[in-house]
């Protein structure tokens, strides 16, 4: 026994220096994640103008399903999902799977291309989509001169194009990013694979569908999940292409969530609320990705 006690204290010694190291990140996170997490969950349960706050319960979720604003909101939100988030997956699938093609010439340069875009500044990009799809803008002088459109297209001012704008610009940023994710799991896939799927007489199509994105099926969740989380956020680009015009038909709930706090009458309990609705569907559609992509963790 007493030739063991040397070999436990060692080990606890490794442990407590192995938390001293450990204790510095937990405080971190603890202390600007989940602190502000629970103190904004606190917020959402209180309701009055600037600082002048006092409790009301549920009153202010209650509110959720009377708001108008927030409908509307909630609408453009989950139509830039629907139908951004699906073709930006599938883009960045299709360009990774060319981009990762052995006989393809300047590789290196097509793919920093195609992902520039993402860490470009987002304030910078949204401005300039937004003189670049101007009534008068180089978009619709080019759609002119090719004789694809009759009159200028207004994609700023128009309900259904100013949506349009808005999923154009956060595809070509995003698009690049989630193709960055592809291509590294597409080079950790062992050729010999495809290689006994060509013997047996498989098609490039039939390899695709039967064997890469079979392999591919967690980084699809993640990107997915990823992309979903984004988009509930969407904030930047609606608030500089659009302002979340024309009226409200363009806006995002994020950039709701910024008018409840700074632009309205200042009422930081109900955009707490509203901030905490975005939580909600982020669990619960994350929830449904895991069950549809039949992980069992999920």
């Amino acid at each position: 026994m007493k030739s063991a006690q040397p070999g436990i204290k060692i080990r606890n010694r490794a442990n407590l220096t192995g938390w001293l190291f450990v204790i510095v990140a937990v405080v971190l996170i603890a202390s600007f994640y989940f602190y502000p997490m629970i103190q904004a969950l606190l917020l959402s349960f209180k309701s009055g103008k600037g600082m002048n706050l006092h409790y009301v319960g549920f009153d202010n979720y209650i509110r959720l399903f009377s708001d108008q604003t927030f409908r509307v909101a909630l609408k453009n939100t989950f139509i830039y999902l629907i139908i951004q988030v699906p073709v930006m997956i599938v883009l960045a699938m299709f360009i990774s799977v060319l981009l990762n093609d052995s006989k393809l010439k300047l590789k290196g340069f097509f793919r920093t291309a195609i992902f520039l875009p993402a860490v470009t500044s987002l304030v910078a990009y949204s401005v300039i989509f937004k003189y670049l799809f101007a009534g008068d803008g180089l978009v619709n002088q080019l759609l002119l001169k090719l004789h694809l459109i009759g009159t200028p297209i207004q994609w700023i001012t128009d309900p259904f194009w100013a949506k349009i704008t808005v999923i154009i610009a956060i595809t070509w940023r995003w698009t690049g990013y989630n193709m960055i994710f592809y291509l590294s799991a597409l080079q950790n896939i062992d050729h010999s694979i495809y290689e006994a799927a060509k013997i047996d007489g498989a098609s490039s199509t039939r390899q695709f569908f039967g064997i890469t994105m079979p392999l591919l099926k967690p980084i699809i969740l993640f990107t997915s999940i990823t992309s979903t989380i984004g988009t509930l956020q969407l904030f930047d680009e609606v608030v500089n292409i659009t302002k979340g015009g024309p009226g409200n038909a363009s806006m995002s709930i994020s950039q709701y969530i910024y008018n409840l706090s700074f632009k309205y009458s200042a009422d930081f309990g109900y955009a707490a609320t509203v901030s905490y609705s975005i939580v909600i569907m982020i669990i619960i559609l994350a929830f449904v990705q895991f069950k549809a992509a039949g992980d069992k963790n999920g």
